[in-house]
This record gives structure tokens, C-alpha cells and sequence, in this order.
């Protein structure tokens, strides 16, 4: 039995392993990990005030859902220029056009063998501002716009995607 339990860690340990090493280099550099978070307390994990939006965590102290990660609106004022996706539809991948942007992973005070990991995938898009018109403004107008988006022609716009994950060993079962 103790074989068992020490090959079922082994290979937990292999998958953790070989999915840190599968990530390509993220765009952002940072500290290895955040600090512990305790189970309860909800934390930003990072803003992206592209796409008005806040990553934010919290360890449950569950052992069937340890962690739980929401993509939060920052402000109801905000006016994005990019869009949040959802990482399960979007399957983002370098090979797709996305880069890697962010790994962030935040240890469990309460467990500090177990952590929550978030890969942020960002897509860029070839956004220009409007011409400007005889005045100097950059202008947009409603009908012009309207057979744009009748005609499938409207701009691309930058996306997000974030994943998230638990790697480790879980405590207390």
C-alpha cells in the first residue's frame, strides 16, 4: 500500500513537472509565487485594465474545489478595449496566435505543499486608432459603424484567456 501511495505521488509529481515544463517563457517576469493566501481570503491575482478586469482567488479549505478563480469587471465605467474569453473555448496555444503573458502562482498558507497556478494567454491584434478627420478628431459614427458590422468588418480586438489550476499534494486527507 505505502508503494502505492508513494508511486500515486511520484506521478502527481511528474504531471506537475511536465506541465511547468511544457509552459513557454511568459511575456511577464515575476517572483517565483505570490505570498501564502489563507483559505478564505479572496485576493487580486492581476488587473488587466485593457480588458477591465480583475483575476481574483481564494482557497476554499474544500478538498473537493481547494480553490476557486473569477474573472471580475474592475469598474462599471470602464470602457475595454480588449475582451476577456473563456481559456476552455478559446484553446489557447502559440501555435493558435496567442502568447503566453503571465504565470502566477499562489501558494496555500494553510497547505504549503499545494498551490493555485493561473496561465494568462493574451492575443494581440493589429489595432490602429480612426483618422482622423478635417478637425483633428478621431471620430466614429454610428451608421458607418452599423455596415461594418453588417458586413463581418469590424476591427479585431485584443482577448484574454486565464487558466487555472491546483498542483501539489492536498492536506489533511
Amino acid at each position: 500500500m505505502r508503494r502505492l501511495t508513494l508511486f500515486s505521488a511520484a506521478a502527481l509529481a511528474l504531471t506537475a513537472f511536465a506541465a511547468i515544463a511544457a509552459d513557454p517563457t511568459p511575456e511577464i517576469q515575476r517572483a517565483a509565487s505570490a505570498p501564502p493566501q489563507a483559505a478564505g481570503s479572496v485576493h487580486t491575482l492581476r488587473q488587466i485594465p485593457e480588458a477591465c478586469a480583475r483575476l481574483e482567488g481564494m482557497f476554499t479549505g474544500e478538498a473537493a474545489q481547494p480553490y476557486k478563480f473569477a474573472v471580475v469587471r474592475s469598474s462599471p465605467n470602464c470602457q475595454p478595449r480588449a475582451r476577456f474569453v473563456d481559456a476552455a473555448k478559446a484553446q489557447p496555444s502559440e501555435a493558435a496566435g496567442w502568447k503566453f503573458n503571465d504565470l502566477i502562482r499562489v501558494p496555500s498558507a494553510a497547505c504549503p505543499q499545494q498551490q493555485a497556478v493561473v496561465r494568462v494567454w493574451r492575443k494581440p491584434a493589429a489595432v490602429a486608432p480612426p483618422q482622423l478627420d478635417a478637425q483633428g478628431r478621431a471620430r466614429l459614427y454610428l451608421q458607418d459603424e452599423k455596415a461594418r458590422a453588417e458586413a463581418a468588418k469590424l476591427a479585431q480586438v485584443p482577448m484574454f484567456a486565464a487558466a487555472m489550476t491546483v498542483e501539489g499534494k492536498p492536506c489533511g486527507g
